[in-house]
């Protein structure tokens, strides 16, 4: 790595058109920023010009940039222009954009996605690693860039309380006993230099974030942070370089991956009972870090990959892998086999079905869901020999998680690091190959690659082509290494996580209102012996998040609790309404959704059905 900066964007609304105004970066190791002012440019286009030929220099010849949260915002605005202005190849997985290498003239420079490697808002962030200059305040919904006056309504502030907002606008404000209104102000809001302010915290923050998990990074593990990607391709790294042993992992593709991946059905989310009775509490409960728990204390596929044919418990009683079988499920209230079926609109929808059925499972869950009295017959299926491959990395991670305070950011790198390993072997293996062609040069391009294009973007003057590649090398990881994909292995630790929960259904004991992929959400207090204490934090238990006084469940990720007074707060990540101690999770992030909750709650209209 030559260096790095971190870069920022803002924008505004055009009927509901996003246009940016604003582009700033910063290169903390001269402390040198600096910022473009859409007013001062002809368009945009010219704006982002003059921003990377600045950059485009020997001086940051071989530099990494970070825009965090790049794949899916920046990007969209700066792709076209580069691609006119220089040499640019995009790496992409999954219609997800990792990373783009460009060249301009003799420089050459890569644009990364800090947002992969640490996925987490700035602000969440800056509070994680104790970053002094942390995520400022701005009126993001004000769209007049040329406003200058008082400080903005409330209603253009987005994610702070009233109380934040009141504390912001005192900075702007001298107010003298009860004056309220006809306060003096000390000094008049001005749109440009606040959102220049904001943008360039923005970069600050970010480069300082990235500084500072790079240097723990280094120290704990000895690698480097910006030869990965992202946070699971980082995660990868420290378990095969400190931990990998003599275990032997196949490189899974073709059939076998396609055969497997129909088991890969991630986690158990399901509504049962869409609401709870006049006066019954809500226990909301989740479970300690559920998936480095299965990861530590469960053998995974490993070694040789063998087919077979028929029954195999037959001849291999305590065969392992998975197995093709067709199913019968008993009578349950709470189904625990799920399935991937295609819906009518073409896409795939999760199912816990009864019946009959056939379908592709790990042999861990099988054998798990004997115990409720399902039925398999087996058909065909790939077995493996078994190991603990993940028991000392969750172990030494987990001991640091635990060694060191929330407050202290080896804290969250140690909890971000267990939860990203296992989704790393999950990665498809249909890696795609990604050209920028002049429109000028497409035809001739077309008449040779006809059968190998995949997807065709417009840049303006150019086209983005996706191309099948029939390789797996890419620059993922770290150079041009062949992947490591086992599908089997991520199969199989998302299929302990739900045997993991499914103890917690089919209960006599409660009655189980909603599940999500780590939590449950029940009518009674769990047995001590299965909840976690606060000073212990048992990895694999059950931790009390909150109690709800009253709640309404509509569908997966869309339900309300009205909380129970002086009770556990809700999660970071659940929507806070104006009502007191109201949280809603809301599916798509639809604030409209939350709104609705909030009155069916408030108004006590929500009827059992």
């Amino acid at each position: 790595m030559g260096g790095k900066t971190s870069h920022s964007n803002r924008t505004e609304k055009d009927s509901k058109v996003l246009i940016p105004y604003l582009l700033c970066w910063y290169d903390g190791a001269e402390g040198i920023k600096k910022s473009y002012w859409i007013k001062d440019y002809s368009n945009f286009e010219s704006l982002v010009e003059a921003a990377f030929k600045d950059i485009c220099c020997k001086k940051y010849d071989n530099y990494k940039i970070y825009f965090h949260n790049f794949a899916n915002f920046d990007s969209t605005f700066i792709i076209n222009i580069l691609s006119n202005l220089g040499h640019l190849k995009p790496t992409i997985h999954n219609n997800n954009l990792i990373s783009l290498s460009f060249n301009y003239r003799s420089y050459h420079l890569t644009f990364k996605d800090s947002y992969l490697l640490l996925p987490s808002s700035l602000a969440k962030l800056s509070k994680s690693f104790n970053i002094l200059d942390i995520k400022g305040t701005f009126p993001v919904l004000l769209n007049d860039i040329e406003y200058s006056g008082s400080v903005p309504s409330f209603k253009y502030f987005a994610g702070i309380t009233m109380e934040e907002y009141k504390n912001y606008d005192s900075l702007f404000n001298l107010s003298f006993g009860n004056l309220g209104e006809g306060g003096i102000r000390s000094k008049s809001w001005d749109f440009k230099s606040e959102a220049i302010k904001y943008c360039f915290n923005d970069c600050i923050s970010l480069y300082q974030i990235l500084d500072k998990f790079s240097k723990l990074i280094n120290d704990q593990f000895g690698l480097n942070i910006h030869k990965y990607p992202t946070l699971p391709s980082l995660s990868f790294a420290i378990w095969r370089k400190n931990y990998l042993k003599d275990w032997k992992i196949p490189t899974l593709t073709g059939k076998i991956y396609s055969d497997i991946k129909e088991s890969y059905t991630g986690g158990a989310v399901d509504m049962y009972i869409p609401s709870a009775e006049a006066k019954e509490l809500i226990y909301c409960y989740d479970v300690n870090s559920l998936y480095p728990s299965v990861m530590k204390d469960s053998p995974v596929p490993i070694g040789q990959t063998t087919y077979f044919e028929g029954n195999i418990r037959k001849f291999k009683p305590d065969a392992f892998g998975f197995f093709y079988c067709e199913v019968e499920t008993p009578d349950l209230k709470h189904p625990i086999i799920q399935i991937h079926d295609k819906n009518k609109s073409g896409g795939i929808s999760t199912l816990a079905p009864l019946g009959k059925f056939n379908f592709m499972l790990f042999s861990e869950e099988m054998d798990n869901a004997r115990r409720l009295g399902y039925k398999f017959n087996i058909k065909w299926g790939y077995y493996f020999d078994k190991g603990l491959v993940f028991k000392d990395i969750i172990n030494d991670l987990y001991n640091i998680r635990i060694s060191y305070p929330k407050s202290d950011p080896m804290n969250y790198i140690a909890k971000i690091l267990m939860n990203s390993l296992y989704g790393r072997f999950g990665m498809t293996d249909n890696f795609g190959d990604i050209k920028i062609i002049k429109k000028k040069y497409y035809d001739k391009f077309e008449d040779k690659n006809i059968d190998n294009i995949l997807d065709i973007r417009d840049l303006g003057n150019n086209y983005l082509i996706d191309l099948k590649k029939d390789r797996l090398n890419t620059i993922l990881d770290n150079g041009s290494e062949s992947h490591s994909i086992n599908i089997a292995i991520a199969s199989s630790i998302t299929a302990y996580a739900r045997i993991h929960m499914s103890k917690f259904k089919n209960s006599p004991d409660y009655k189980l209102f909603y599940t999500d992929t780590d939590s449950i959400y029940i009518n009674k207090p769990l047995p001590d012996y299965l909840v976690s204490s606060s000073a212990k934090q048992e990895l694999g238990k059950m931790k009390l998040e909150m109690i709800g006084e009253k709640a309404v469940f509509l569908a997966p990720k869309v339900y309300a609790l009205l909380l129970s007074f002086g009770r556990t707060q809700p999660k970071d990540n659940i929507f806070t309404s104006p009502y007191p101690f109201f949280s809603c999770r809301r599916k798509g992030g639809r604030r409209r959704k939350a709104i609705l909750l909030t009155l069916l709650l408030k108004l006590k209209v929500v009827q059992r059905v």
